[in-house]
């Protein structure tokens, strides 16, 4: 029988280690390319930073800041389906029903603040890099 794949703990994980892709491979297992491919741009990144240590911050490490963007979206996403379409897609045979609680809303209010927090900001600062050389930060 297949092990329950618990929506909130799913839910918790894309908020927490979504950048790292920990959710992915919770409910996908260790053969997931998109959970991979998450935890590639941690070294990436640094490799990024390290080759060029000059460059500003929001370049060099951008493959993470994406990866940081999508956990949110993840979050999002994963944390808005409904019980019953959940454990038809993750849950078929485990013989157990989801019941999901508060916990999940306020992980969705945390992950819509901090994401789009965290975009604007990217973009904030992507802009003044771009157009201004970086003179404002």
């Amino acid at each position: 029988m297949p092990r329950h794949k618990n929506k909130t703990l799913a839910t918790l994980l894309a908020l927490l280690f979504g950048a790292a892709g920990l959710h992915r491979f919770y409910l996908y297992g260790r053969r997931d390319f998109w959970g991979w491919l998450h935890f590639a741009t941690l070294p990436l990144s640094a490799l990024l930073l390290l080759g060029n240590p000059d460059a500003p911050a929001i370049f060099t490490a951008g493959p993470l800041v994406l990866s940081v963007l999508a956990g949110f979206l993840e979050t999002l996403v994963i944390g808005v389906i409904p019980d019953e379409k959940w454990d038809a897609r993750h849950n078929a045979g485990s013989g157990r029903q989801s019941n999901t609680r508060w916990p999940v809303p306020l992980m969705l209010v945390v992950a819509l603040a901090c994401g789009s927090t965290a975009l604007i900001a990217a973009i904030a600062r992507t802009f003044d890099i771009l157009l201004t050389g970086g003179s404002y930060g």
